[in-house]
């Protein structure tokens, strides 16, 4: 894989610019250790850094990894310290947390608070609270009665729970369809994690957390397909964390899993075209627009491109500028870079 130019590695390693996560790794020639750009460990002198595409040419190099950031695990994996709390929440995810049974597995309430409003967009007590209606929702599908189910959520009263309804979604518990619930967990992948969102029947988001327009493309899915966004994951999303891996491990070239990416006409039409793009190719912007009929609406398909909701399996990333060039990818231009590096890699070696 290719790296940045130095003068962009540096600026990113002395700012602690975590958008760099997965692009490239840094080490330290005084002390033989490497890190992730936004590593919080005092920086040296930019004469003794030198960049590795990946822990494993620095580890070739000779480079111990850095105990503080730990520059081996996968980009944004549950840090040890969270594990505990995980492994409560998903063993009961009906329980009622305070900060005190926080402090009880020896975990700082702030610091707990900062990670899950920097990698789900909340705080813990929501997220927690979020899971709970979630599961909520499910034993009210399966036919149990609102009252049961709130006390089996951990509500001290049906009003409080008919209360925290509201506040989430809106409406009271007997106002939800629970075949429109899109469930949002979290997938890793070796460019940083990603949103992935399912109903029951097809997938329709998976996006990197990071992306700036994350928070409008959600409220845009909850306002077309007229759906309720939960924590949690389903069927749906575990094929899809697990075709998703196959990806990145070189094992699949071709998705198949049901979409429901509500768009404009238009929006479908591009979205259908980018869909038949061969793996391991690119076409232009200008290229998609005469396939659809419409070569003189370039600037439309771009606009098309940039709202694609559903990153890699609508292949966005392999529309490219006219000349060639990288343009317009809402998870990054690296990103971008490195996907078709990843493709183009396969397509050599196997023929795809």
């Amino acid at each position: 894989m290719s790296l940045p130019d130095r003068a962009t590695m540096l600026r990113a390693f002395d700012t602690r610019d975590d958008s760099y996560d997965g692009v490239f790794w840094t080490a330290v020639k005084t002390t033989g250790i490497f890190c992730r750009p936004a590593c919080p460990a005092r920086k040296p002198k930019p004469e003794n850094v030198e960049f590795f595409s990946s822990p494993k040419t620095a580890l070739e190099a000779g480079y111990r990894p850095c105990r503080r950031c730990r520059p081996l695990e996968p980009t944004g994996e549950t840090p040890p310290w969270l594990e505990s709390l995980i492994r409560e929440l998903e063993s009961d995810p009906s329980r009622r947390w305070t900060d005190g049974d926080l402090r009880a597995l020896g975990l700082q309430p702030e610091r707990v608070r900062r990670w899950f409003q920097r990698h789900h967009g909340m705080t813990f007590h929501a997220y927690s609270r979020a899971r709970r209606l979630g599961e909520a929702i499910g034993r009210i599908r399966e036919g149990e009665n609102v009252s049961r189910t709130a006390y089996a959520q951990g509500f001290e009263s049906l009003s409080g729970f008919n209360d925290a309804f509201r506040k989430l979604l809106g409406k009271p518990p007997t106002g939800i369809d629970p075949d429109r619930v899109v469930r949002i967990t979290r997938i890793l992948t070796p460019l940083g994690p990603m949103l992935v969102g399912a109903t029951d029947g097809a997938l329709c988001l998976l996006e990197f957390v990071d992306r700036r327009k994350l928070e409008t493309q959600l409220q845009r899915i909850s306002a077309r397909l007229r759906v309720y966004l939960l924590p949690g994951s389903n069927s749906i999303t575990g094929e899809a964390e697990r075709q998703v891996t196959a990806y990145f491990d070189r094992r699949l070239t071709e998705f198949r899993l049901p979409l429901e990416a509500p768009g404009t006409e238009f929006q479908q039409i591009v979205w259908s075209a980018l869909r038949e793009i061969p793996y391991g190719t690119t076409v232009s912007y200008g290229e998609v627009a005469r396939r659809i009929g419409r070569p003189t609406a370039v600037r439309a398909v771009a606009g098309a491109n940039g709202d694609n909701r559903i990153a890699i399996l609508i292949p966005c990333h392999r529309v490219i500028g006219a000349d060639g060039t990288l343009t317009g990818y809402g998870g990054g231009l690296w990103r971008k870079k490195r996907l078709l590096e990843l493709e183009s890699a396969q397509r050599d070696a196997f023929g795809v």
